[in-house]
C-alpha cells in the first residue's frame, strides 16, 4: 500500500523522509500549493511592531517559515511575546528559528487534536483584556480563534505571510495522480487539510470515471475526515497528526 502525502511541497518531501525511515511507501503528491505574500510589506512592518505584541499566533509551519523570510536583518524575537502554535510541526518550526521554548504555546503532547480550539485551552486561563495580539496566516482561513479572543477583550490583527494556490503538476505528479485513482485499493491518501481534498476533487474530475467508494483515506481532523467522506471515500480513518500516531494507523491497516 502506497502512502500518497498530500502536505504542501517543503512538509510533505520532509513526510515522506520520516515515513520512509519507518519502512512505509510514501510519496508526496502535494495538493495545496504556497507562494510568497503578496504583500511583503504588511510582513516587514509586522516584524516592526512585534515588540508591542502580547501574543503572535501561527497557524501551520508554512506561517512560520514565510513571516521568518522576512526577517530583518539581525533581528530576534522580542523578549516577553508569546509564539503561539496549533500543533507540533508549526511548533517545531518555531523553535528552529530561534523562538525561545519558554515563549511558546501550544496545545498539549497528549491533545486530541492540534488546532485553534487545542491552542486555546492554553489560552485561555489569561486575562486578554487590551492584549495586542497578531496572527499570521495565509490569505484567508478560520477566525474562531480570533473571534473567540476579541470576545475576551484583545485587540486582534490578521497578517497574510504566504499565498495558498491550486497545485500544478507536472508529467511525474501526473502519472502519479493516475495510479492512485485507477488503482484505489494499492494506494492511501493522508490528508491534513480540507483544502487539499477540495484541489483534489476538481483536478480527479479530468479523469473520471473515478472510484471513490474503492479508496481510502487518513486524516488527522474530524472536519477533514468528514470533507473526505463528502468526496466520496468510504473508508476514512481518522487519526492524531504527530509522526508515531500516523505510523500505528498505517500499519493497523495494513495488518
Amino acid at each position: 500500500m502506497r502512502v500518497i502525502v498530500t502536505r504542501p511541497a517543503a512538509q510533505a518531501a520532509d513526510w515522506v523522509q520520516r515515513l520512509r525511515a519507518e519502512r512505509i511507501d510514501a510519496v508526496a503528491l502535494p495538493l495545496i500549493g504556497v507562494a510568497p505574500a503578496a504583500d511583503p510589506a504588511a510582513v516587514e512592518a509586522a516584524w516592526q511592531a512585534l515588540p508591542t505584541q502580547r501574543l503572535v499566533v501561527f497557524v501551520s509551519p508554512n506561517a512560520v517559515e514565510h513571516f521568518f523570510a522576512l526577517r530583518p536583518g539581525g533581528a530576534s524575537w522580542p523578549a516577553g511575546v508569546l509564539a503561539g502554535s496549533p500543533g507540533p510541526g508549526t511548533t517545531r518550526a518555531l523553535l528552529g528559528l530561534g523562538v525561545p521554548a519558554t515563549q511558546t504555546v501550544a496545545p498539549a503532547a497528549d491533545a486530541p487534536q492540534f488546532d485553534s480550539e487545542a491552542l486555546w485551552q492554553q489560552l485561555a486561563a489569561q486575562n486578554w483584556q487590551s492584549a495586542r495580539v497578531l496572527i499570521v496566516r495565509g490569505d484567508g482561513g478560520r477566525d474562531w480563534l480570533a473571534d473567540t479572543l476579541r470576545d475576551r477583550g484583545a485587540q486582534v490583527a490578521h497578517v497574510a505571510a504566504y499565498r495558498r494556490e491550486a497545485p500544478v503538476f507536472d508529467a511525474k505528479k501526473q502519472a502519479l495522480l493516475a495510479a492512485a485513482l485507477h488503482e484505489p485499493a494499492s494506494h492511501l491518501w493522508y490528508f491534513s487539510s480540507s483544502e487539499a481534498i477540495d484541489h483534489l476533487e476538481r483536478i480527479a474530475a479530468a479523469f473520471e470515471p473515478l472510484r471513490w467508494a474503492d479508496a481510502r483515506a487518513l486524516a488527522t481532523h474530524p472536519r477533514i475526515a468528514e470533507r473526505a467522506r463528502q468526496l466520496g471515500i468510504e473508508r476514512v480513518t481518522e487519526c492524531r497528526p504527530p509522526l508515531e500516531a500516523v505510523v500505528a494507523c498505517i500499519q493497523s491497516m495494513r495488518s
